[in-house]
């Protein structure tokens, strides 16, 4: 079993070009209030990205650009479950054959939303949360049309605003005999992917357009 070389951590900014909307749980809803709730961390109430949301839609992107997703004889699409593959290799299979299993190479933290101007070591400051209508997020009520009987559907979604900051970490695993600078270059294609794209929901909607700063690259060997 090849041993671990290296860690490199990345850690930097993304910016919520427009409202930002990853779905949690409606158990607290309140009459009247959003039917589509965002993710909040059920300690302090603040939104964050879920680093299981950076993951999957980076490794979705990826799948696309490399057509690389599996299909089944049933002609159902998945993940790719082949490591020499660009997502295999990057993002891991769960593969049935021990040749086919292959962990990630990347952890995605949790990316938690910068409130108070506290950026951290990054020194970004944080929007004005004072004027939104829900405690660090806004309401958008939106309206689908039935074309045979003109009914009309409300329904509100919560978002994090625009301009809205998150701190966020990954950690690239550097095997022995593995090209780093390969996993590096992918990584960072992945995420131009992503700011080309949208996290989250609604995406055709104008909702995920988000923008990445990365500030600091720390090399652990």
């Amino acid at each position: 079993m090849a041993h671990l070389v290296e860690k490199v951590i990345y850690k930097g900014i993304i910016t919520a070009m427009t409202g930002l909307h990853i779905g949690g749980t409606n158990t607290s809803m309140g009459i009247g209030g959003p039917d589509k709730l965002v993710v909040r961390n059920p300690l302090t109430n603040i939104p964050y990205i879920p680093g299981s949301s950076l993951k999957g839609k980076m490794r979705s992107l990826i799948e696309l650009k490399y057509a690389c997703c599996n299909t089944d004889n049933k002609g159902n699409v998945g993940p790719s479950q082949d490591p020499r593959t660009p997502s295999g290799m990057l993002f891991g299979t769960a593969g049935k054959n021990n040749d086919q299993k292959h962990p990630s190479r990347v952890i995605f933290r949790d990316a938690p939303l910068i409130i108070n101007n506290d950026g951290g070591e990054y020194g970004k400051k944080g929007i004005d949360f004072s004027q939104t209508d829900l405690p660090y997020t806004e309401s958008k009520t939106e309206v689908s049309i039935d074309r045979v009987t003109s009914a009309a559907n409300p329904r509100t979604f919560e978002r994090v605003p625009a301009g809205a900051k998150f701190r966020f970490e990954m950690v690239l695993n550097v095997f022995e005999g593995e090209d780093k600078k390969q996993m590096d270059a992918l990584l960072k294609e992945a995420i131009g992917l992503l700011e080309n794209d949208y996290l989250g929901g609604n995406g055709s909607r104008g909702y995920g357009q988000v923008k990445f700063e990365l500030s600091e690259t720390v090399s652990i060997k």
